[in-house]
């Protein structure tokens, strides 16, 4: 710990006494060690200021005027889709109305930015015949969606902490047409799968394994190799995965959108994104590293990639306010041999296909080619 922190923490130790301090930072642990998954539009903090034939006026943030494709969602079911900025003013900005698909949008209304385009699953958003399968985790049954393809190679797709596997529905189109099996999974502590034990999340610590029987099963369907594609956290269980697996020699490759690359750092950030002071967000940093467990050092050889042997597209923006753009660059750097960074300008964290559709796929599907 920073010796800046260390006081920090001390002063607030000795102010609060030393248990109310233990209980604040556990209570300030709680939104990364129990992430759960966000209901729609329960974070509606922008206002509907009027319709207009193709166009929405939203209340002006960071967040609307970013580009790419987005969705509005409002509670009991409410969602839209919104693309392209149309104009700006001193407290609002207008985006074209691409769709409303659940619910009615009406003046007034206050809506959710969020990156959920699609919802559903592979069949009901995108058209695209899928099974719905179960893998056999460690800990019990993890629904999966599974969609075929005719190549050797599948894709398995592991989804971030606060979403589902409709994370994953951006991308299943280009798989599609690239003829890749894909296989988007459920891991412990997901909405119908088990729980782990103690009812927290390990930041891949333990969830990885979940993964390896993914991987397991796709091996034992008949595929020849996978390729592992993970969203933040799920980023992080795929190299865990990749390195730890006794599968390693039949993973291709790795696609990490938006990695957890620096774990202590991450925590904050969260933390005081959630509104939290910097001496609670610290706090919290360090009961979510006692609670979850994790192993800083075996995390910071993660982050290095020093036990990296396959080819590995990342994905990442420097405007993430979650997971550092350092952190990814200093593995780009380091691993420079294996990992080819691709940088998406104003996107935020795990929402980088959002920014830039058109790029962020044409980027994949020209680091995927040599893969088939």
């Amino acid at each position: 710990m920073r010796w800046g922190t260390a006081a920090m923490v001390a002063a607030a130790a000795v102010g609060a006494g030393t248990a109310a301090v233990l209980l604040l930072g556990r209570r300030a642990s709680d939104g990364v060690v129990r992430p759960g998954r966000a209901l729609p539009g329960a974070g509606a903090d922008l206002r509907v200021h009027d319709l207009a034939p193709g166009g929405v006026v939203l209340t002006r943030s960071t967040a609307t005027t970013r580009p790419g494709r987005y969705a509005l969602e409002w509670p009991d079911g409410g969602h839209a889709v919104v693309g392209e900025v149309l104009g700006t003013g001193p407290q609002t900005v207008t985006r074209r109305l691409e769709q409303v698909d659940g619910g009615s949008l009406r003046i007034g209304d206050q809506v959710e930015l969020t990156p959920r385009v699609y919802v559903g699953d592979p069949r009901s958003a995108l058209g695209l015949d899928h099974r719905d399968t179960t893998v056999i985790g460690e800990l019990g049954d993890l629904p999966a969606w599974y969609v075929d393809g005719t190549r050797g190679t599948w894709v398995i797709l592991v989804h971030g902490p606060g979403t589902d596997r409709s994370q994953a529905l951006p991308v299943l189109p280009l798989l599609h047409r690239l003829r890749l099996p894909s296989l988007s999974i459920t891991y412990r502590g997901d909405q119908g799968a088990p729980s782990s034990p103690d009812r927290l999340g390990h930041f891949g610590e333990t969830e990885w394994q979940d993964v390896e029987a993914a991987i397991q099963l796709a091996m034992e369907s008949g595929a020849g190799r996978v390729i592992l594609y993970g969203w933040s956290v799920g980023a992080t269980m795929v190299l865990q995965a990749a390195a730890r697996t006794a599968w390693s020699e039949k993973v291709a490759g790795l696609v990490l959108d938006s990695p957890v690359l620096d774990w202590s750092q991450t925590v904050r950030r969260e933390r005081a994104r959630s509104g939290v002071s910097a001496a609670l967000a610290e706090l919290g940093a360090l009961a979510a590293e006692g609670r979850s467990r994790v192993d800083l050092a075996g995390f910071a050889r993660l982050a290095s990639g020093a036990d990296l042997d396959m080819p590995t597209l990342l994905l990442h923006s420097p405007a993430d306010s979650i997971a550092p753009w350092d952190a990814a660059a200093r593995l780009a750097d380091l691993r420079g041999d294996l990992v080819s960074l691709h940088a998406i300008p104003r996107a935020e964290h795990a929402a980088l296909w959002n920014a830039d559709p058109t790029g962020y796929t044409e980027t994949l599907r020209r680091w995927l080619t040599p893969l088939l």
